[in-house]
């Protein structure tokens, strides 16, 4: 699985993450640090990757466009805690993997794990 990490979080993500054995990238390698959201997206999109972020632009673009694509996780915690969220995200990626790979947005809150698949032909 490929990962795309905001801008709004730390290149330390990088390194947690494919410690963990998945692909990812930090924004601030990829483009330009100012880049629209939507830049963003249509780079995940076109190079199959999910976004990692704290911001719910993402989440209602592609709702609002009726897109499937790219997945987003969301962390919507009040406070992001990087051990314990890195081990949250991996356990995400890989206990929704099916979902993510279908289309879906991932809501990681601090008491909760909310998934919302964006592909209707998907089995739920």
């Amino acid at each position: 699985m490929k990962l795309v990490v905001d801008m709004n979080l730390s290149i330390a993500w990088v390194g947690g993450l494919e410690s963990q054995g998945f692909s990812v990238a930090h924004w601030s390698t990829i483009g330009l640090r100012d880049a629209t959201d939507e830049a963003i997206m249509d780079w995940a999109r076109a190079n199959s990757a999910i976004v990692l972020t704290r911001d719910l632009d993402f989440g209602v673009a592609l709702t609002r466009q009726g897109l499937i694509a790219p997945s987003v996780i969301q962390l919507r915690c009040g406070r992001i805690e990087h051990e314990r969220h890195l081990t949250v995200v991996a356990r995400v990626l890989t206990d929704h993997r099916g979902s993510l790979e279908a289309g879906a947005i991932v809501t990681i809150e601090d008491e909760r794990v909310r998934v919302r698949i964006l592909d209707p032909d998907f089995p739920t």
